[in-house]
């Protein structure tokens, strides 16, 4: 019996999605996009077995549903899929990174025979669209899945045996504990990188060699400051409850540094600084997580014609890909510095260790 999976929002997740179960046998992926422009994309990349505009095309006799669309367009898809003659037993799930308020959603269009389970893949990339989607994306990444109590558990069986396909390792968890978790490890970070952000841009108007300082470490530390600003205005919305309990707790931990400054209390700084380093410690490096890591490596480079087509080739040469790359600094009187980013820890080795036999200045 043929399985048919059927993708609202072909982009970065949703393309890396189907990626993991087209070819699969007995699984038809069924993408659908609403502008005409991106399903042009979509089957020029072809990510799916069957493109289509028409929500009914794409939703009935779909086993599965994913709804990888913006989480401030949930609502309205939940609506308009619920209102249509879905397949009994039919699974919905969703890919957003806020679950309390989709599940509340669900809950209002819930319908006999049609289940929700909510999902969120802690894995991203720092490219978007369906031009960036890769089968390998959620590999050694956590995929939460909320379902509610109303849920059998076959039906979260049926959708966990699915997502076995993607090689990551599935938690199940309460809707509202996830968007506690998931608001101090990922959304308070984006908040506070953006304040931090607009805070030297502040100062930068009135001394603008903020601006010219504030590269490498700070730019790196910053770098979800450039999320975004649509997406995250919705994430943020969603989240807001949770969100204002973690800015006072965070209020009330720049407190505390700035009576440690005011008291010149350098043992406790020293210890907040120690206890902040065991903890972070002990954070597993090896796992995907809600923010994407950085795999990048710096390199000095000559400034003259065709160095980054020779150095390209020679990481080409050996199987070893990149995802980006940026010339940071080229002045005829100093080496350039050449950024290249890799998708996972095990290129970004492979690329330092050939680079240094090449004789270039590698810088991690």
């Amino acid at each position: 019996m043929t399985i048919k999976v059927a993708i609202f929002g072909v982009g970065l997740i949703g393309g890396s999605l189907a990626l993991t179960l087209k070819g699969k046998p007995g699984i038809t992926v069924i993408g659908h996009s609403h502008r005409p422009e991106s399903l042009a994309k979509i089957k020029e990349r072809d990510v799916v077995d069957v493109a289509t505009l028409s929500m009914e095309e794409a939703a009935c006799d779909a086993d599965f549903i994913f709804l990888c669309v913006p989480v401030g367009k949930l609502d309205e898809y939940l609506e308009k899929l619920t209102a249509l003659p879905l397949k009994q037993n039919c699974i919905i799930t969703d890919v957003g990174s806020t679950k309390a308020g989709v599940a509340k959603s669900a809950a209002k269009c819930a319908k006999p025979g049609i289940y929700f389970i909510g999902g969120h893949p802690m894995a991203g990339s720092e490219r978007s669209g369906v031009e960036a989607a890769s089968s390998l994306l959620f590999e050694n990444a956590y995929y939460v899945l909320t379902p509610s109590t109303d849920v059998p558990e076959e039906m979260y069986t049926r959708l966990e045996n699915l997502l076995q396909h993607t090689k990551a390792q599935i938690v199940r968890v309460d809707p509202e504990l996830h968007d506690e978790i998931v608001g101090a490890i990922s959304h308070l970070p984006h908040i506070i990188a953006v304040a931090l952000v607009n805070q030297i841009r502040g100062y930068n108007e009135k001394q603008d060699l903020y601006q010219r300082l504030a590269a490498g470490g700070f730019r790196d530390i910053t770098r979800i400051a450039s999320s975004d600003p649509i997406v995250w205005r919705d994430i943020l919305l969603s989240n807001r409850d949770v969100l204002l309990t973690l800015l006072q707790d965070w209020n009330k931990e720049i407190e505390h540094f700035v009576a440690l400054l005011q008291q010149e209390d350098g043992q406790g700084i020293e210890a907040a600084f120690g206890e902040a380093n065991v903890f972070r410690n002990e954070l597993p490096e090896r796992r995907k997580g809600v923010i994407t890591s950085l795999f990048d490596i710096y390199i000095d480079v000559p400034d003259h014609p065709g160095i980054i087509g020779q150095i390209t080739t020679e990481l080409g040469d050996k199987q070893i890909n990149l995802s980006n790359i940026q010339i940071i600094e080229s002045r005829e009187d100093v080496p350039g510095i050449m950024r290249l980013s890799f998708r996972n820890e095990e290129q970004m080795k492979r690329a330092k260790q050939h680079l240094h036999t090449l004789g270039y200045a590698v810088h991690v």
